[in-house]
């Protein structure tokens, strides 16, 4: 079949490669002039499996007041007079209990496990490389309280068989040297060996490459303006560059994914929360991150990357403003020379955000629409690159008409019974 992928970051790439793979005859539309320009850049540079988790969860609205008044805030929200983000807030509100947390959380570790296995397959067979580490993850809890909650998520990492260990300090020192300097400062830790660490922009680039090669094109400065249908199915993509046909359309575009299904009366209930990043030059290899290391207070992840550190977090809600805020700067700089003083040049660091495509439940929307030949893949979060492979092997079977190798029918929009038509 001839299928149109809308959409060439991380997750629109592994899609195309994993549709040329089952023989399909693919073309890539994207807006930017190559793969990978938008959320799929700068992001934290994790493959997490082991940490994948929704934010809605029990006590999360009486958190996030809290973190309104920090400092160095994780949480920002602007008050903008946006009906969407008033709706997708009270949306996410009604999945902060604990029977929805389970079952967004057991959904979410049961893709992302499966992607990692997936791209870890890819490595093998193709032997790309992209500053990649397999390494593990270490989450560090600065407070009691933190170490107490780790229960519950590990709780459900058993139940779906997710490697981890709890450790104390000295265990967390042990398992990434640089802390040593911070040991005061941290209570204990949560250690994830099967996380995996890279560089997501290099490998939506060189997996681009690769699917290049094997005959997807890849049609970049095309700026995709609408879809139309006739009947029960999507009938052309409006760019422009002019009008494509294919037989079957895979929708991946982030953040802007529900502007253009809207007139196809697909409610997609994403919203863009805004993530920052700075990347440093590693001035003390010794003191820096073997791996990455969660921050738990401040939601902010540390990253190697070969000769550079990645430090990203912050969920801000702001629509799709863009400007660059110095104050969450300040809060990446303060996360990574709190825990890893001395590491990083910060002041050579680059600085950077993008939209992350968010759920009110925190599981993206991976499958069928009501339209035959439309399938849906996005709202990963910030799991994007976590689940790209998983996600666009999915979506390959399910346009082939094979089984998919998970169960992924809770994935689909249909689980919005409301909204699902």
């Amino acid at each position: 079949m001839k299928i149109i992928v809308l959409g060439a970051g991380v997750v629109g790439v592994a899609s195309a490669w994993y549709l040329a793979q089952a023989g399909h005859e693919v073309t890539v539309l994207e807006r930017r002039p190559e793969a990978g320009r938008e959320t799929s850049y700068a992001n934290a540079g994790q493959v997490s499996p082991g940490y994948s988790a929704p934010w809605a969860g029990p006590g999360v609205p009486l958190k996030a007041i809290r973190w309104l008044l920090m400092k160095h805030r994780p949480f920002v929200l602007r008050p903008i007079p946006d009906r969407k983000l008033w709706k997708w807030l009270w949306q996410m509100s009604t999945n902060c209990n604990s029977s929805a947390y389970d079952r967004n959380k057991g959904r979410m570790v049961r893709l992302a496990e499966y992607s990692r296995d997936v791209m870890r397959d890819l490595r093998a067979t193709t032997d790309m490389t992209y500053d990649d580490r397999q390494q593990g993850t270490l989450q560090v809890f600065r407070t009691q309280k933190q170490l107490d909650h780790a229960a519950d998520d590990m709780r459900i990492l058993d139940q779906y068989g997710v490697a981890y260990e709890l450790l104390d300090v000295s265990g967390c020192v042990v398992a990434e040297p640089g802390l040593a300097g911070a040991k005061d400062k941290i209570v204990g830790g949560l250690q994830l060996p099967g996380d995996e660490t890279g560089d997501a922009f290099l490998f939506t680039q060189r997996l681009a490459a690769m699917a290049a090669k094997c005959g997807v094109e890849f049609r970049y400065d095309t700026t995709v303006r609408s879809l139309s249908r006739e009947m029960d199915r999507v009938s052309v993509v409006m760019t422009d560059k002019g009008d494509f046909r294919a037989d079957a359309y895979v929708l991946a575009l982030g953040s802007f994914s529900p502007a253009m299904v809207q007139e196809l009366r697909l409610d997609l209930p994403i919203y863009p929360v805004k993530g920052y990043s700075i990347t440093a030059p590693i001035r003390d290899g010794a003191r820096a991150p073997v791996s990455t290391v969660m921050d738990e207070t401040f939601k902010v992840a540390i990253t190697r990357l070969g000769d550079r550190i990645r430090v990203g977090g912050t969920a801000e809600l702001a629509g799709f403003n863009m400007n660059l805020s110095t104050a969450r700067r300040a809060t990446l700089e303060h996360s990574l020379t709190d825990l890893f003083g001395g590491a990083g040049d910060t002041a050579r660091a680059t600085f950077w955000t993008g939209l992350r495509p968010m759920t009110p439940d925190g599981t993206p929307i991976i499958g069928p629409t009501k339209f035959g030949n439309l399938f849906i893949n996005t709202g990963h979060g910030t799991l994007g690159w976590t689940m790209a492979c998983g996600s666009g092997r999915i979506v390959a079977d399910l346009v082939s008409g094979r089984t998919p190798e998970i169960d992924c029918a809770d994935l689909a929009l249909a689980r919005y019974k409301n909204m699902a038509h």
